[in-house]
């Protein structure tokens, strides 16, 4: 009887034991398992993958942005750089080229040129007021000095109305040109050039213009001066043959050798 209670409290000492031990190492053995199953897990969060989503839209969409503002000014540069490029064709050596042509024409003008001081001179020397102490023979070569003129002042506005006539060859191409050139225009600045040299253009058709009326001018102011010169010297002339001379003296005459 004493043998067994004293054996039954061991037993069931050791048997406290054993059963105390799992229980102790229970809190051990499942920290792990709550690590892995718990604190460790990825958890979806709906709200905040929204906002994430939101927030990558939005970022793409400022990418984009700059990315159309970058292309817009790439092509303003690039509109800007055909805006300054110059015209590759330039026709103002051959404009040059035809007005100094007709100046060279004017400035062959026979006898009296273009020169104002000239003109004065030789209005002075040959249309001015026919002297009535003039001798015959020199009535004669002075009328002769005015159909000179008169003839090459005609001569003279022939010779600039076929230069100018040359010169309307060269203007049609380089009309032609020009007009394909503005229409081919790639930038602001090129159709301005191509503008600039059409205006040349007329004003040297202009130029070709005017020298024609001059020349031709020139030619009839020499005609009508001859008409008034001659007009005055036919009239001195008539009044010296109108004029009563001495009569006829009569005087000795001999003939065959004085016989």
């Amino acid at each position: 009887m004493t043998t067994t209670r004293k054996f039954l409290p061991r037993l069931t000492g050791a048997a406290l034991m054993a059963l105390t031990v799992p229980v102790a190492l229970s809190p051990m053995l499942a920290s792990p398992a709550n690590a892995f199953f718990g604190i460790g897990r990825i958890v979806y969060d709906p709200s905040n993958y929204a906002q994430n989503v939101l927030t990558a839209a939005r970022t793409l969409e400022q990418i984009n942005n700059q990315i159309t503002s970058l292309q817009n000014e790439a092509q303003m540069l690039i509109n800007q750089a055909r805006n300054l490029a110059s015209l590759p064709h330039s026709s103002l050596q051959q404009l040059q080229q035809n007005v100094q042509r007709t100046q060279q024409l004017l400035g062959q003008a026979q006898n009296i040129a273009f020169d104002v001081q000239n003109i004065d001179q030789m209005f002075q020397q040959q249309y001015g007021n026919v002297p009535l102490s003039a001798t015959d023979q020199q009535l004669v070569a002075d009328a002769r000095n005015r159909w000179e003129n008169t003839v090459g002042g005609l001569q003279d506005a022939m010779r600039v109305q076929a230069g100018v006539v040359d010169n309307i060859d060269t203007n049609r191409a380089e009309m032609s040109a020009l007009v394909g050139q503005s229409q081919n225009a790639v930038g602001a600045l090129q159709a301005t050039q191509a503008g600039n040299q059409l205006l040349a253009l007329q004003s040297q058709q202009l130029s070709d213009l005017i020298a024609v009326i001059s020349a031709n001018g020139r030619a009839d102011a020499l005609t009508e001066a001859e008409r008034a010169t001659a007009a005055e010297q036919g009239r001195i002339q008539r009044e010296r043959f109108l004029t009563p001379g001495a009569g006829y003296q009569p005087g000795n005459a001999q003939m065959f050798n004085g016989n």
